[in-house]
């Protein structure tokens, strides 16, 4: 009888290898060993705070647990006695974002970031003697530099005497303690700070090939602690861009705009880069302890994992033209389209090496479990991770045939499940399927499937069609031609029904005006839509309007005035703006409707750099309500992963 351990290892013989070999360092095995892990569960609620808490760091010890909140206080917490040793009230005017122990200070310096766009440096030991709730403090230095709210404080390991702060500003800020303890407001008429060390307030970019020009707001930024010269920011759009420190340029002021520097790397999942979508961006980024991998988290997305250095692991670099060639039909492979870098998904905490699968027969069974779930139409939870283990757990030790097939089971479920970019995912299995067997019709059919989903038709049809000559004799690949083009006629009817005047078919609210809710909650065909219901009908569509909604709030309340806790005290900014009536006023005024633009010209003189696709897809939460969603690494070697949203998880890679 085989015994069932985990894929980390017996933890008796991790504890057995410490006694018997003197020098084998069991340490890190130990400390994140999954059974343990598996054991982790509530231990204590820290009751404290009277907003949401938005923030959370340990100092270098894990004796102590610094916490920021809307209600504008900072709380520090001992982890051995689970008591609050000190409230501060900081003295910010809006919520509380960031919050960080300046290292080698002997945990006395703490640093504070708000929606007051203020930086507050504050100094633990001008509270001993006090009470938990005698905690009224000055800050011992305030900078006032940034004029959006202050979103992420980074430090750097080893550095007493530097902080840095990434706001909606557009604008990472490099605040040298030794150098002074204030600086200027915005709007100042003396000498504004020159502490700029990163000017992206014309660094996004809508999609891969369009060239950055609008204002980046800054949501989150990270160090490296292997290498501090490391920088990852990312924002307001879908693409996490790395710096070297030592390459940019010298600290800068506001009084001058600036063009975004060259990174090093882009990062971002190929599905990702060419949506368009103005709500599509980062909420937070982070290095790996060994400062090889990255993990981004996004809004309304999923969590993504990929390779600083690409050459060292299983991510890998794309271009525009390997994004155009994933989604069209080409009867020789090349090698350039088949991106192979998603290595396994992973759903609900499981991974793709809980069970150590090593005999063929035993990934056959798999294999026909995974079947079974597909034909029951159930249970495609159990299908995907029985495709995952026999993919990462026994890729030596099966054929191709075998490979091919689990590959094609698991596009299938994908599509069937219809998750939020399950459609994508189901496309790179199948290209990796045909990589193995070029003569095989299945993978061709799930891709039009797929391009289906994502209201890809005309694209769907080419996939179809190269699937004939593979099986002439098919009823199945002649059914899904004759089901595709009966789509595209349906859409070009619906297309001159519009232009003549008439109100689409498809379209019940055509001939309406739009209502916030039909902005909000519409769908669209050429995204996700169809994929994951009404959540995904959230995000913004290739449509005419788009809609930036901003909701801020403090539970404060303003100076001199009593505030009713029942009530919520907030500013609601909104604005719409409707593309194509702009573009047609362009073209008239131009008087040359058939010439380019000076946008195209740009857009067409800029040739986009290579982007590092992801190697990991974590799926299994979600939060499109606030920017407030985390994604880090857990343990000293990072194996795992701790995601904080409106849900949290915990994810094991290989």
């Amino acid at each position: 009888m085989e015994s069932l351990c985990f894929h980390d290892g017996n933890i008796t013989d991790l504890i057995n290898k410490r006694s018997l070999h003197v020098r084998h360092d069991s340490g890190h095995g130990l400390q994140m060993h999954s059974s343990l892990l598996e054991r982790m569960a509530l231990e204590r609620e820290l009751e404290g705070h009277q907003g949401c808490v938005n923030a959370i760091a340990w100092n270098s010890k894990g004796s102590l647990l610094i916490s920021g909140s809307d209600d504008t206080r900072m709380n520090i917490w001992s982890y051995s006695s689970r008591k609050l040793l000190h409230s501060i009230e900081t003295g910010h005017t809006a919520n509380i974002f960031c919050t960080k122990f300046v290292p080698e200070t002997s945990d006395e310096l703490v640093v504070s970031g708000a929606g007051d766009a203020e930086v507050r440096l504050f100094h633990l030991s001008h509270l001993k003697g006090r009470g938990a709730e005698d905690s009224g403090l000055t800050p011992s230095a305030l900078f006032q530099c940034h004029t959006r709210r202050v979103k992420k404080i980074a430090v750097e390991v080893g550095n007493p005497h530097v902080v840095w702060s990434a706001s909606e500003d557009g604008t990472v800020r490099q605040h040298d303690l030794r150098e002074g303890a204030s600086c200027p407001p915005a709007g100042s008429s003396r000498q504004e700070c020159r502490n700029i060390l990163l000017d992206l307030r014309c660094g996004a970019k809508k999609s891969l090939t369009d060239p950055p020009k609008q204002l980046f707001a800054l949501k989150s930024c990270d160090i490296s602690s292997t290498r501090p010269h490391l920088l990852l920011v990312g924002g307001s759009d879908a693409f996490a861009r790395l710096y070297d420190r030592r390459m940019l340029p010298p600290l800068s002021s506001s009084q001058k705009k600036l063009p975004p520097p060259p990174c090093v790397s882009y990062f971002c999942p190929m599905h990702l880069s060419d949506r368009g979508r103005s709500s599509m961006h980062l909420t937070h980024v982070a290095f790996s302890p060994n400062g090889e991998e990255v993990l981004l988290s996004y809004s309304g997305e999923h969590v993504y994992l990929m390779d600083v250095n690409p050459a060292h692991g299983g991510s890998m670099p794309y271009t525009s033209g390997d994004v155009t060639n994933l989604m069209n039909f080409a009867p020789l492979l090349n090698g350039i389209e088949l991106q192979s870098s998603v290595s396994g998904i992973f759903v609900n905490g499981s991974s793709s090496k809980r069970i150590p699968v090593t005999k063929p027969e035993k990934c056959k069974k798999l294999i026909q479990m995974a079947m079974k779930t597909l034909k029951e139409d159930s249970n495609f939870y159990y299908g995907i991770e029985a495709c995952n283990e026999v993919l990462e757990g026994c890729r030596d030790d099966i054929g191709p045939f075998l490979t091919l097939e689990c590959l094609c089971t698991r596009a299938a479920i994908l599509l069937k499940r219809k998750w939020k970019n399950d459609a994508h995912m189901a496309i790179r299995d199948c290209h990796r399927a045909r990589k193995l067997n070029s003569s095989s019709f299945r993978p061709l059919l799930l891709i039009a499937d797929a391009l289906s989903q994502l209201g890809k038709h005309k694209e769907a049809l080419e996939f179809a069609i190269g699937a004939q000559p593979l099986a002439p004799s098919d009823s199945e690949v002649s059914l899904k031609v004759e089901s595709i083009k009966d789509h595209i006629a349906a859409a070009e009817a619906d297309k001159a029904n519009k232009a003549n005047g008439g109100e689409s078919r498809s379209d019940p609210r055509a001939g309406r005006v739009l209502s916030l809710s039909d902005i909000l909650y519409r769908s669209d065909a050429n995204s996700d839509a169809s994929q994951d219901g009404p959540r995904s009908e959230r995000e913004d569509s290739d449509d005419d309007e788009e809609l930036e909604l901003a909701f801020e709030t403090s539970i404060s309340g303003d100076e001199g005035r009593d505030v009713d806790p029942d009530i919520l005290h907030g500013s609601l900014n909104l604005r719409i703006h409707r593309r194509g009536d702009s573009t047609g006023e362009t073209g008239r005024a131009n008087g040359a409707s058939g010439l380019p633009t000076s946008s195209q010209k740009e857009k067409a003189a800029y040739k986009p750099e290579a982007v590092i696709d992801m190697k990991q897809r974590y799926v299994g939460h979600c939060n499109v309500g606030t920017d407030i969603k985390q994604a880090s690494f857990l343990g000293e070697r990072g194996i795992f992963n701790f995601f904080n949203g409106f849900h949290a998880d915990i994810h094991d890679y290989p």
